[in-house]
């Protein structure tokens, strides 16, 4: 009984909390990175702008429905982060983050969690 208790505590752990899946850095302008989470794929880049600002540009393209790409723009000073997730896909949570001439980019996905346990 104790080991049914703890083993269901411990899979229901697993399974509802929010796990890394990727993560990509690019350090050089014009240089593009990718992501591939679940249903979507992203691919993102950067150039110079104007008083120090970099300007990330991040497609994202579903792979299951025939629609068009989704892009977001956007200028980041050093030590700028931000956070956001796509319409439709409310499970992940791409986070971006600028330390000098790097972008980083993830994204997170939630587990899927258990209805109930029998």
């Amino acid at each position: 009984m104790i080991r049914t208790i703890a083993l269901v505590t411990l899979l229901g752990t697993m399974l509802i909390s929010p796990a890394q899946a990727e993560e990509v850095t690019i350090s050089r302008a014009l240089a593009a990175g990718s992501l591939h989470d679940g249903e979507l794929d992203m691919v993102a880049y950067w150039t110079e702008a104007a008083e120090g600002a970099i300007e990330v540009t991040a497609t994202f393209r579903d792979r299951t429905a025939d629609g068009e790409p989704m892009r977001v723009v956007m200028p980041m000073q050093d030590g700028d982060a931000l956070a956001f997730g796509m319409p439709g896909h409310e499970g992940s949570l791409y986070s971006f983050a600028r330390y000098g001439q790097e972008i980083t980019i993830s994204v997170e996905t939630e587990a899927a969690s258990i209805a109930s346990l029998n």
